[in-house]
């Protein structure tokens, strides 16, 4: 701590290198931070332990279809309290960049969802009409939506009749309290029973089953005994948490996980570069300095220290300030995050421990080259100027 006053006057020497040089370093941590989060999301296990929401889908792929028939027979195994269905529909409003999630959902559908707070005569409303819908607030906020409206939902996989041409009647809009969920209210539901008999290829399918269990201490139970219904069968099932069926549909893209550490490993890389070149320029126009502390006494250990400091300091100053601000930027992405892959809205300790790693690591690669360099100067060459 004694040179504390020299490594800090070192580091300013020239205001603009290192403030710019600062804010390369914060901007890498912060983008480590919102990284590292996706990552650890898209990571999280999907284990059912302790779940009292789970859903039913196809053992092979979320886009393979379950037989109606299983309604029931999941319904009747003990520890289910309620069960429904849905399936994806993926209409588009007027344009494909008005591309939004959208359901058909079967009756009771709502019930497992009390998040979804939907006034009792919409929902009254809705339930009657046969090509009724009902969408989040943010959504027919976003289109200007309002009750009894005519949306003109355009199929990209279900024809009706030949034709693309699905439109519904907006019979309820619903909210939802929670902000960390805010984002499901950018969402469509439309009846089930509407759907399978309209659509012209498929009959009596249903994308996946939602159950709610009567205790979550029975959630291995109920699952294994949902499974074992279609065991050796053509539509086998896979029962999970909601979050890890959520994840399966973007992991359809890749591996998420991989990409988010691909990123992060070339953005740290480049991080290191530059670091290093500006500690390099640094301890070059600095030689004649060095040498006047060898000179006076300074051993090379107290040159490698005060080098290795700054370079310490510096990248220690971004990344605690990038990794500071990561998680305010999480809680707007989690905001718009459809909220169907659970973002976290804060950094996981995983993060700040893996963050704070890399800033030591970088912190000490960064300065080391340099400073070794500075360990060997010849003082008579640097005090002349050679």
């Amino acid at each position: 701590m004694k040179y504390l006053h020299l490594i800090w006057a070192s580091l300013f020497r020239s205001r603009t290198r290192t403030l710019l040089t600062l804010l390369s370093v914060f901007v890498a941590f912060f983008l480590f931070g919102m990284l590292d989060s996706v990552r650890v999301a898209f990571n999280s296990a999907g284990s059912v332990t302790g779940a009292n929401r789970m859903v039913v889908a196809s053992r092979l792929s979320i886009t393979q279809m379950l037989p109606y028939s299983l309604d029931s027979q999941i319904a009747s195994i003990p520890g289910v309290r309620k069960s429904s269905y849905a399936a994806w529909f993926g209409g588009i409003y007027r344009d494909p960049k008005n591309f939004f999630p959208n359901f058909s959902v079967g009756p009771g559908y709502l019930d497992l969802y009390p998040e979804f707070q939907l006034p009792p005569a919409q929902r009254r409303a809705w339930e009657a009409d046969r090509q009724g819908a009902i969408v989040g607030e943010a959504l027919a906020k976003k289109f200007g939506w309002k009750v009894g409206d005519t949306i003109p939902l355009q199929a990209t996989i279900f024809p009706t009749k030949g034709s693309n041409d699905w439109p519904l009647k907006l019979d309820g809009i619903f909210r939802v309290e929670d902000e960390k969920l805010k984002g499901q209210e950018q969402v469509l539901f439309f009846h089930w029973n509407y759907f399978d008999e309209a659509n012209d290829y498929v009959k009596g399918r249903v994308g996946w089953y939602v159950v709610q269990l009567s205790s979550a201490g029975a959630a291995n139970r109920v699952s294994t005994s949902i499974d074992a219904l279609s065991a050796n069968s053509d539509h086998e099932t896979k029962t999970q948490t909601e979050e890890a069926f959520n994840q399966s549909f973007a992991k359809q893209i890749g591996d998420i996980g991989l990409i988010v550490t691909a990123i992060m490993g070339a953005v740290f890389f480049t991080l290191l570069l530059l670091t290093g070149n500006t500690m390099a320029q640094a301890v070059r126009e600095r030689i004649p300095e060095l040498a006047v502390l060898k000179t006076i006494g300074f051993s090379d250990r107290s040159v490698l220290g005060l080098v290795l400091g700054e370079s310490i300091l510096l990248v220690s100053l971004g990344a605690l300030l990038g990794l500071s601000f990561a998680p305010l930027a999480m809680k707007v992405v989690t905001r718009g995050s459809g909220g169907f892959i659970q973002l976290p809205s804060s950094l996981p300790p995983e993060s700040w421990i893996a963050g704070l790693l890399l800033m030591l690591a970088f912190g000490v690669l960064a300065g080391l080259l340099p400073a070794l360099r500075g360990m060997r100067l010849n003082i008579v060459d640097a005090l002349a100027g050679r």
